[in-house]
């Protein structure tokens, strides 16, 4: 019998080099001089943005500049402090300068401090939140105003926790925060739609970092481990495809959504 000719895939199925549209785009990563937020800036860059590294450890921004340049990349440092209107204003003013307007925003800027919720200060509640909320606030509304002033489609990615969505002891105002900054996700993704502009949450659950590797190391950290249902850490390079999907026009349908990446965490028995 005869096999049925090969027919040819319809133009739409066609397959196209996955996240090929970040080339030569510009993103704003905040917090990028430290943590998850300069491997996401350096992902961007690798994948072929041009990337305005934001935050206040310039000398570090200096650095990752130069290791950019190194590969072949573009990009610039620009300061910034997210509790400070003007310096977010100021921040996309000088990328926008040196590299054109932004297109994509990686909000992930954040602090935590650790401590029984009734021995919490107003201050370090009122730093947390203002920080890791508001600042994403300030960050993610000046960004679209640029974005709908210049007629751009854009995608801003506000970097949430698994802690937003359940929560541990011990960091209550970084719980609140991350669960308030998934909420203003979405409804900002609900407003802006009608701009071209996409907000979307990324989720991570535990990585490994210079900043926790000591903890990780104690029996509490490790007991912590093992209620992982992928009993490890993550790595940090396990983010870049939900980072790069979330950015790029691969997720041009995807708005308003939360993306953990987090082993299984949130799936594991109480």
């Amino acid at each position: 019998m005869a096999s049925a000719p090969h027919s040819a895939p319809l133009p739409d199925a066609r397959p196209a080099p996955v996240f090929s549209d970040l080339d030569g785009k510009v993103a704003l990563v905040t917090g990028a001089f430290g943590g998850l937020g300069r491997h996401f800036a350096l992902t961007l860059a690798n994948a072929g943005c041009r990337v305005a590294l934001a935050g206040r450890r310039l000398a570090e921004g200096e650095r990752m500049l130069a290791e950019i340049r190194a590969a072949g990349g573009k990009g610039c440092v620009v300061p910034l402090d997210v509790c400070d209107a003007d310096s977010v204003s100021g921040a996309f003013f000088e990328a926008e300068q040196a590299l054109g307007t932004v297109e994509i925003v990686i909000n992930s800027a954040g602090i935590a401090t650790t401590g029984p919720a009734l021995e919490t200060t107003e201050q370090d509640w009122a730093r947390v939140i203002d920080t890791n909320l508001s600042g994403a606030w300030r960050v993610a509304q000046y960004a679209a105003q640029q974005m709908r002033d210049a007629d751009r489609r854009g995608s801003i990615v506000n970097i949430a926790s698994i802690l937003g969505l359940r929560v541990a002891q011990q960091v209550a105002a970084y719980t609140a925060a991350k669960a308030g900054l998934i909420q203003l996700t979405r409804a900002l993704a609900l407003e802006w739609a009608r701009h071209g502009i996409r907000v979307n949450a990324l989720a991570p659950g535990y990585f490994a970092t210079d900043i926790n590797r000591d903890f990780f190391e104690t029996d509490g950290g490790q007991a912590m481990i093992r209620r992982i249902p992928q009993r490890r850490l993550g790595q940090p390079s396990e983010l870049n495809g939900a980072l790069l999907l979330l950015a790029s026009e691969a997720s041009a349908y995807i708005t308003g959504a939360v993306l953990p990446v987090d082993g299984g965490h949130l799936v594991s028995t109480l």
